[in-house]
């Protein structure tokens, strides 16, 4: 079987600041890592790679910076590491990312494509579905958990926040899961000095994916973005210590003032 991860590496939001002038993200200086879904989607195809065998990949569009990541990943136990980059990808939005990175998971040809729900520094959830229909393969969305229940089919679950759904969706087919489905491995002593001392990073550019001018970077991006902007504070809640019937009554005046009712 053999399996690709999607991987992004993103500036640690815990970090980010904005820059007030433009409402751009300031990345100088800011830390960079694995983006935490997308380790659980590394360790869940590893966790696969240890029962039966499989062939993981894991597979990043960004700067050559993300080589970091990728070596990461080969210390985790990845196979191969595959960085697309070239500086006609930039200023990509979701859909030109995710045609990029379909035309990539294409000449790899794989039976399982593992995704991370969203990154944390875009949270639109949306470049996984994405290379699905550019694919034109079946995706299940939200999964916390994967059984392999023969080479053809795997059975999924699909978290809700008030349930779950069991679905059976064969192969090849696309995957995006939550980090809470596991906790990922740590780099093993061995793999980080093999993944940073001979481990290889292969890297391919648009010569590898040859397509065209209008469908990279900004050109290809119907998506633009006017402005980023951190979270105003919220004010102080009110307590109120009353009966049912009295707090019935504060909850409609409440959803009158707000003009909900």
């Amino acid at each position: 079987m053999k399996i690709v991860v999607c991987v992004k590496q993103v500036p640690d939001t815990s970090e980010v600041r904005i820059d007030q002038k433009t409402g751009t993200m300031i990345r100088e200086g800011v830390k960079s890592i694995i983006n935490p879904d997308d380790l659980s989607g590394l360790e869940a195809a590893l966790s696969i790679k240890d029962q039966n065998h499989a062939e993981v990949i894991a597979l990043s569009m960004g700067p050559m910076q993300a080589d970091s990541a990728m070596r990461e990943c080969l210390a985790m136990g990845v196979d191969r590491a595959i960085l697309v980059s070239d500086r006609v990808f930039a200023g990509a939005d979701t859909w030109a990312t995710s045609l990029l990175l379909s035309k990539a998971i294409a000449q790899i040809n794989p039976d399982l494509i593992i995704c991370g729900r969203q990154a944390i520094d875009g949270d639109t959830a949306q470049v996984g579905p994405q290379i699905a229909e550019h694919l034109s393969l079946p995706s299940v969305a939200y999964v916390g958990d994967i059984t392999l229940e023969n080479e053809n089919n795997l059975v999924v679950k699909r978290t809700f926040e008030n349930g779950y759904q069991l679905i059976r969706v064969k192969t090849p087919c696309l995957l995006t899961v939550l980090s809470e489905m596991n906790s990922p491995r740590y780099m093993r002593v061995g793999g980080i000095f093999s993944a940073f001392n001979d481990g290889l990073v292969e890297v391919w550019d648009n010569s590898n994916l040859n397509l065209q001018p209008e469908e990279l970077g900004l050109k290809g991006s119907p998506t633009k973005v006017k402005k980023s902007y951190t979270k105003g504070v919220k004010t102080a809640g009110k307590v109120f210590d009353v009966e049912p019937k009295e707090a019935a009554k504060v909850i409609i005046e409440k959803l009158k003032e707000s003009y909900i009712l």
